[in-house]
């Protein structure tokens, strides 16, 4: 490592739950200072009053990150932005800092949700500001907020799928995620790929209607140990919509196996078998104990919509992905469709396939509509 690589980087991380403080947690573990913002207000309360962050789990580390009170503090404080909120939250957070990027700013999607890279590209663009936007398929650390100052980070991810918008930008853009989180990282063609790698929420439409009733009774259950064999071919199935839909834009994502393969360090087998060893070894994580989780308020309108609406435009219909929306609407009382604040705003029904794929590289949507044969 040269010297330029271990000077410390500032890097401000916009949100303050389990994906935020392990991040931060990864940062300066590796030597890096990270700050938090809370867009809320209440995710720092507790470490703004002097108290340390505790990283307990595949990391362990106590330190006190900065703090921003807002978002313009964040970006004048940091050369690097990551955004790591829920998905119902990028449009939001995306809104609030866009009006302070910097020209040349890196910013970091973790986890890149519904074409996201392509709405910050606009607001960027409105400012005439140049700054690469680079999206993750997944998050560099899984992990549960425990309080206000604590979190158990679950694992450290070996391999993370990303590309930047503009594609030019891409080596750049990469060196600057290995300086920071380490050599972990493969490229990926395009935020359409990216969009087809994040294998989030298929798999938790499974495992969340495997267990829902563990979920509203707000039990304490091994998410590994209830990936069964029932609950493991579900998952296997919804992994080969996405990778039909994939294969007709010709594009390479990684499957289902070699996902927990790489995330959770176990050899290659069923996943259900999968899954019940990484029960055994202590990684398999705990299931979420409310029916107000993430695997379905975020994953199901931000992750399973969009899959669907690229199955329709390649003509690979994702059935089983458009039933567990259709079964989650039902049983939440909620469209969840209609949820999707960036898809309502890209509008992406507007434009052709072609149109997409340009978009994917460039990061520039044209806001002209198609235009229908007359």
């Amino acid at each position: 490592m040269t010297s330029e690589d271990a000077a410390p980087s500032r890097v401000g991380i916009a949100g303050a739950g389990s994906i935020a403080f392990a991040t931060a947690a990864l940062l300066h573990d590796r030597g890096h200072e990270p700050m938090l913002w809370s867009p809320s207000g209440q995710g720092t309360a507790a470490l703004a009053n002097g108290d340390p962050l505790v990283a307990t789990g595949a990391l362990e580390t106590t330190f006190s990150p900065r703090l921003a009170a807002s978002a313009a503090e964040l970006a004048a404080g940091n050369d690097v932005l990551v955004i790591a909120v829920p998905g119902y939250g990028h449009k939001a957070v995306m809104d609030a800092l866009a009006p302070h990027i910097r020209a040349g700013q890196h910013i970091i999607i973790s986890s890149h949700a519904s074409m996201g890279a392509l709405y910050l590209m606009r607001l960027l663009a409105e400012r005439g500001i140049d700054a690469p936007v680079t999206a993750w398929g997944t998050t560099a650390v899984t992990g549960r907020r425990k309080s206000g100052t604590e979190v158990t980070v679950n694992t450290v991810r070996k391999l993370i799928d990303l590309c930047t918008v503009p594609a030019s930008r891409s080596e750049e853009a990469q060196a600057v995620c290995r300086r920071l989180f380490g050599d972990r990282f493969q490229a990926r063609d395009g935020l359409l790929a990216i969009s087809l790698s994040n294998l989030n929420p298929q798999n938790h439409m499974g495992i969340a209607l495997g267990n829902m009733t563990r979920m509203e009774r707000g039990e304490t259950w091994s998410q590994g140990q209830n990936v069964t064999p029932n609950v493991g071919r579900l998952l296997e199935a919804l992994d080969t919509e996405r990778l039909a839909i994939a294969e007709a834009l010709g594009l390479e994502v990684r499957t289902i196996f070699e996902h927990f393969h790489l995330s959770f360090h176990v050899p290659v087998a069923s996943i259900s078998e999968m899954n019940q060893q990484m029960h055994t070894e202590g990684n398999g994580g705990t299931g979420p104990a409310t029916a107000d989780s993430r695997y379905v308020t975020e994953d199901v309108p931000y992750g399973l919509a969009l899959t669907v609406a690229l199955g329709a435009l390649v003509g690979r219909p994702a059935t089983l992905h458009e039933a567990g929306i259709r079964i989650f609407s039902a049983m939440y009382g909620r469209d969840f469709t209609a949820e999707n604040e960036l898809l309502t705003a890209l509008d992406l029904t507007r434009f052709s396939l072609e149109e997409l794929r340009q978009a994917a590289q460039t990061g520039r949507l044209d806001t002209t509509p198609v235009q229908e044969a007359c």
